[in-house]
């Protein structure tokens, strides 16, 4: 139902094993939560797939060149 009384209890808190995992987690440059995890990921995925595009659309525009000044034959 969530909060009733404004406050709530973790017992992770409370021993200190959230702060280790943060600080752990910050040593090593890897999240250690899936969600964490998976968006590291997707920001890596999606800047390799715009360098990706854009090496295919340079590649596609030389091509084209080549191909109109007749260096490429099909």
């Amino acid at each position: 139902m969530g909060k009733k009384f404004g406050f709530t209890f973790s017992w992770k808190r409370a021993l200190g094993i959230s702060a280790a995992k943060a600080r752990l987690s910050r040593k090593i440059g890897i999240p250690l939560t899936k969600s964490g995890r998976q968006r590291m990921a997707g920001r890596a995925l999606g800047c390799g797939l715009a360098g990706l595009v854009l090496a295919l659309l340079l590649l596609g525009l030389g091509a084209g060149a080549a191909a109109a000044l007749g260096l490429l034959r099909f």
